[in-house]
């Protein structure tokens, strides 16, 4: 049995002994119904047909108002709000008639052991009220313990269950991420992905979203491994075909979107706007090949406004009057860093500077004012 150092506020020691809320004039009984469905329309304004469907699809069993009393008082001592303590109910029912003090008193005092403060804890139920569903022992205590393995602290631990809540309740979560150890999945890869996308650990069939990627070459102890499987595990096949369908539509053949893919698995997280949007100022503003885009996507991960088209038209303008090699990567000056690109591509060109940084200067500015008048 778990124990615990932290005990919440006042109203714990007497859980079973607090007065019952006095239900408002205004709240009417339904004699025509059953003590529970009465207790959820009187105490929570649902219609008499949502409370009734709700006693019968969880089976409340309370005949007398001392334990879902007891529960409310709980929850409201803890600092739920009337519409939080509205949706929990609405979503797990079930609470009012439960042991509380069993299945869910030791859920509260194992998160706050762990230096979650009481706003976290209402964060986390409230939020989804299901977490409070499984076993402590279980599943909640050793999900938890497993995800600190990687997330290396509690406060790390609290926070992505904050982002999502779902992360202590799914059942999927544990055994996806010990089925990531089985395959050498490196521990980094692990942990970026508990930081960056954790609803990844969802995934229904991670055994042959692991085996797919594999196939298609990456290595588990790789760095892209981890942003592959962000990718696939993020898109249902009918937007990953959508956006195959929008590279194809630019020249790509299948087996350059799978090229692409490889080398920069974030690239089918762009939007298919976004997409669009380079693949039309690249072709047909540009008059540049689609293919070298295939073979550098991560073109698709910068700004469009803030990177591509202030450098493009520098570069665009040294081809044009013959000051860079035709046959050059047309890819490279978008990767540089600021400082070198205008070291290579606008102060060693004497004569031209002055116009080349005006010129860079000038597409700089209009994507600020693009970006202000969107905020």
């Amino acid at each position: 049995m778990l124990k615990f150092n932290i005990f919440p506020i006042k109203t714990l020691t007497h859980l079973n002994c607090l007065p019952s809320p006095q239900p408002s004039p205004s709240s009417v009984h339904f004699d025509s119904t059953s003590f529970e469905a009465s207790y959820l329309i009187n105490n929570f304004d649902f219609s008499p047909q949502r409370a009734s469907k709700l006693c019968s699809t969880y089976r409340l069993a309370f005949k007398t108002a001392q334990n879902p009393d007891s529960v409310i008082n709980f929850f409201t001592d803890y600092g739920f709000s009337n519409s939080q303590l509205r949706h929990i109910v609405a979503k797990e029912p079930w609470l009012l008639s439960c042991d509380f003090s069993k299945r869910v008193l030791p859920k509260f005092l194992f998160f706050l052991s762990k230096g979650a403060s009481i706003a976290d804890v209402v964060n986390i139920v409230s939020r989804n009220p299901r977490v409070l569903r499984p076993s402590l022992e279980n599943h909640i205590a050793p999900t938890y313990e497993l995800l600190y393995r990687y997330a290396q602290s509690d406060r790390a631990v609290i926070a992505s269950a904050i982002q999502n809540p779902d992360l202590l309740y799914h059942p999927l979560v544990p055994r996806n991420i010990t089925t990531l150890i089985e395959n050498g999945v490196a521990h980094t890869i692990i942990t970026r992905i508990l930081r960056q996308r954790n609803r990844t650990f969802q995934v229904r069939d991670m055994v042959s979203l692991v085996e797919e990627l594999k196939d298609l070459g990456f290595n588990p102890s790789n760095y892209t491994f981890g942003a592959a499987l962000i990718a696939k595990a993020s898109l249902p096949k009918t937007r990953w075909s959508q956006k195959v369908d929008t590279y194809k539509k630019w020249g790509w053949s299948d087996q350059d979107v799978i090229e692409a893919f490889k080398k920069q698995p974030n690239c089918m997280l762009t939007s298919i706007d976004k997409i669009n949007l380079v693949m039309n100022f690249w072709v047909n503003q540009l008059s540049w090949d689609a293919l070298a885009l295939a073979k550098h996507p991560t073109l698709f991960c910068l700004s469009l406004e803030k990177r591509i088209i202030p450098r493009a038209s520098v570069v665009q303008f040294l081809l044009m009057n013959g000051l860079r090699n035709k046959y050059a990567s047309l890819t490279s000056p978008f990767f540089v860093t600021e400082k070198v690109f205008l070291d290579r591509f606008i102060k060693r060109f004497e004569k031209e500077s002055s116009y080349l940084l005006n010129l860079y200067e000038e597409k700089l500015k209009l994507a600020g004012t693009k970006n202000a008048s969107h905020d």
